[in-house]
């Protein structure tokens, strides 16, 4: 097993660096298939994928747009599970050595039981975890059962987040510190500009982690306006919607392949 250490994902942000923002790759797990999106991890991990967050389809996604929703459909009808999930992540840490974040609502974690689930993900190589609708006021007893088994935890810092807020999320925090670009949902398109900067400021005086940006982030110059100002992009319903669009085949797969490539040729 091709294992990543405790500090895989800071080591990751670090590499990806050298030529621009870290390239963060989501993905919905199971849309339309597990097999399907191994396929699609290594792929894009060969074109250049920094880090890849496997997204845990849920059936209420109240944070991520259309293309995310239906892409969570699609996994939960294919019957994609937390367990089945984490069987992934194993396989591709097999064949991969690229950091693998799962992106999960908390309501999937509850029911596995936040013990067991910590175990299981760290069985599987897995680097760090994000809950989406986990709060750091409500975050104490997870934050410290994944300590116990070496994982990180990644934390959403958004707009609306006060100075205090954020002195909370950095420090729960470790791997990197996802940066919403805009208030909504996923998927939208974001402008990078002078708020987007100001955010970047503000979370910096609290934090040493590499900042990641995401919601809405697609284009190469978006990327590279975002080049010397954060660690890492997130990229998600642009490429789940690339997929989407191609039909789930072999030519999906080249297609998020090149759109990763092109993403990572923009920073230089």
């Amino acid at each position: 097993m091709l294992r990543a250490k405790s500090n895989g994902l800071r080591a990751a942000f670090r590499r990806g660096k050298r030529r621009g923002p870290a390239l963060v790759a989501y993905v919905t797990a199971g849309d339309p298939s597990l097999k399907f999106t191994e396929k699609l991890v290594l792929r894009m991990a060969e074109a250049g994928a920094d880090v890849v967050e496997l997204g845990v389809p849920f059936s209420d996604p109240i944070a991520d747009g259309p293309v995310i929703q239906r892409a969570s459909e699609r996994a939960l009808k294919a019957g994609t599970t937390l367990p089945g999930v984490l069987k992934l992540a194993e396989r591709l840490r097999r064949k991969s050595a690229v950091p693998l974040v799962l992106f999960s609502y908390y309501n999937p974690v509850l029911q596995m039981g936040v013990e067991r689930f910590a175990a299981r993900a760290a069985a599987a190589g897995v680097s760090g975890v994000l809950i989406t609708d986990l709060t750091p006021e409500e975050a104490g007893e997870f934050v410290r059962t994944l300590r116990r088994h070496k994982l990180d935890t990644v934390f959403l810092a958004a707009p609306t987040s006060s100075n205090g807020r954020l002195r909370s999320i950095a420090r729960l925090s470790r791997g990197f510190v996802y940066l919403i670009a805009r208030r909504g949902v996923t998927g939208a398109p974001t402008e990078v500009g002078g708020e987007i900067k100001g955010l970047v400021k503000r979370l910096r005086r609290s934090t040493r982690l590499p900042v990641a940006v995401g919601f809405g982030i697609s284009r190469p110059q978006q990327v590279a306006a975002l080049d010397g100002l954060v660690d890492g992009v997130v990229v998600g319903s642009a490429l789940v919607q690339c997929c989407e669009q191609t039909g789930h085949g072999p030519a999906a797969l080249e297609a998020a392949a090149e759109l990763v490539r092109t993403l990572k040729e923009a920073r230089r």
